[in-house]
């Protein structure tokens, strides 16, 4: 189910919308439209909720701007960017690789925070440029959107440093103890747990705060907490698999027994034989000892239940020139990389242009799972 709308792309790079962002941007015109509507109710309704939803709209604009920042500098580092995501609590980048040094690091994180700084910077000096002074009323309505605008995005970079990894302060925290130890995952294992420290912290103040009567602000601050925590403490637990897999190939792993199908079999066949008798989930298509492609559940959905006896494999196959593939000398995490950017769960593992397997998430996980049963 996909959690996000598609919004466009800037610079080649996907701009998404999380549903939970959409909850937000409401609540937050409706707040400046209370916000507004208290501060000057002789500007009337029509122009202050323009005003609100005008602002809403400039302070989403400023966080993508924030998000491309972070991406600009990834790619400066050439390290692709696949997509940006707004949520609940702002946006993500999706990097699809780590940086490889703490300096790459250090620039990608701490270049969030200032370009939110900058922008805040600018709309106060608008604001000022249209007769506003520091601590005074704003007189137009075009001045209090720019010194609300200022305000929140300067809360926006002072919040982001906040030194709780995954977050922009988090990443900055890990590079220098990254450039310190010279050790990327020691160095993210500090910074998760210093991240997670910090998200109690929040939890706690906001539960507090919340029953001393500061009421929805508590609240708020508590789930922060929460969101800081979660997020940390998946970080902590992509180094812990990254230290897993230290050390080990693709051709550790993978499978050398393929499935084969011939591609003019139907799909009801393969449902039947093939995916609930055999329990298999990913075939390669060969005929007369060609491969010519995959297919797997995924392909097999695509096409609707009632046209399967009419469907063959060749039908919804991926062509083998297509396919995401593994070299035996990748690393585990490189091979995940590789599915995630991909959006697939296996690959053909090819050496000198010839299938020498499959490596897989399931193959994978129950690595993973007979590692933690020998408490390894």
């Amino acid at each position: 189910m996909r959690t996000h709308i598609k919004f466009g792309k800037i610079l080649g790079i996907e701009i998404g919308i999380h549903y939970s962002w959409l909850i937000i941007a409401v609540l937050i015109t409706l707040s400046l439209g209370g916000y507004f509507g208290q501060s000057h109710p002789e500007w009337g309704d029509g122009v202050i909720w323009a005003m609100a939803v005008g602002s809403a709209v400039m302070f989403f604009a400023a966080i993508v701007i924030h998000e491309m920042s972070h991406a600009l500098v990834a790619r400066a580092y050439d390290i692709p960017v696949k997509s940006i995501t707004l949520f609940a609590l702002g946006g993500v980048a999706q990097i699809e690789k780590d940086a490889e040094t703490a300096k790459t690091e250090f620039w990608i994180g701490i270049v969030g925070p200032i370009t939110s700084a900058v922008i805040g910077g600018l709309c106060l000096a608008a604001a000022y440029l249209l007769g506003w002074t520091f601590g005074a009323d704003t007189s137009t309505p075009l001045m209090a959107v720019f010194v609300w605008l200022g305000y929140i995005n300067i809360a926006l970079a002072v919040f982001n440093m906040v030194p709780g990894f995954p977050m922009d302060g988090g990443r900055v925290l890990r590079a220098a103890i990254w450039a310190f130890v010279k050790d990327r995952e020691r160095a993210t294992k500090a910074a998760s747990l210093i991240g997670q420290t910090i998200a109690f912290g929040f939890i706690i103040f906001g539960i507090i705060a919340f029953f001393r009567g500061s009421g929805i602000g508590g609240l708020w601050i508590a789930f922060i907490g929460w969101f800081l925590l979660t997020s940390a403490r998946a970080s902590y637990a992509q180094s812990e698999m990254t230290q897993a897999f230290a050390g080990l190939k693709v051709r550790d792993l993978m499978t050398t027994e393929c499935a084969r199908v011939d591609p003019r079999t139907n799909l009801q066949s393969l449902v039947d034989d093939n995916i609930l008798k055999a329990g298999g989930r990913c075939f390669l298509v060969e005929e007369n000892g060609e491969l010519l492609g995959l297919v797997t559940p995924a392909d097999v959905r695509s096409v609707e239940r009632t046209m399967w006896p009419m469907k063959t494999v060749d039908d919804v196959m991926r062509p083998f020139e297509k396919l995401h593939t593994a070299s035996p000398e990748a690393t585990i995490v490189e091979a995940l990389e590789t599915m995630g950017r991909a959006d697939v769960n296996q690959l053909p593992v090819l050496e000198g242009g010839r299938l020498v397997g499959m490596i897989s998430r399931d193959r994978i996980l129950n690595y993973l799972v007979a590692r933690k049963e020998l408490d390894m």
